[in-house]
């Protein structure tokens, strides 16, 4: 099973931020013009939220208030489940599932290193079950 460290090799460590002053709408131009569905919320150089399309429907859509007129501290998660880059995949798809999130910031020596998305374990959890399923087949082909 790989490793986040692996799974951010392939996919990439760029993590895109915010800070908790920002407006909920220029958190939401900021994921429309990266094309993600959360930002990290960061403060002095420190994870103190997560921002996600699910914040903004549930705290600001559904409560009347303006997107231009709430700020990213008022609705942002403020308690982020973060992993270390040498957590296995299938680890954090328990911690994903467990918490009920859908993103997991990636934290090496106190520092963001990268974000995974449930979309990024899924997608390696079955990379890995398509290469055990070949081996297996290999295996009773006795070509292998």
């Amino acid at each position: 099973m790989k490793t986040v460290r692996q799974l951010l090799g392939e996919k990439g460590h760029t993590v895109y931020t915010i800070a908790p002053g920002a407006t909920v709408f220029e958190a939401l131009e900021r994921m429309a013009d990266c094309n993600v569905g959360a930002l990290v919320v960061i403060d002095d150089g420190e994870v103190v939220g997560l921002i996600s399309e699910r914040e903004y429907a549930r705290g600001v859509i559904l409560k009347g208030r303006f997107s231009k007129d709430t700020p990213v501290r008022e609705i942002m998660k403020h308690q982020v489940v973060c992993v270390g880059s040498r957590q296995k995949v299938d680890g954090c798809m328990a911690l994903m599932t467990d918490n009920r999130v859908r993103h997991l910031p990636v934290l090496e020596n106190g520092q963001l290193a990268g974000i995974i998305s449930i979309g990024d374990v899924v997608k390696a959890i079955i990379e890995d079950q398509q290469f055990t399923i070949e081996q297996l087949e290999h295996y009773i082909r006795g070509s292998g």
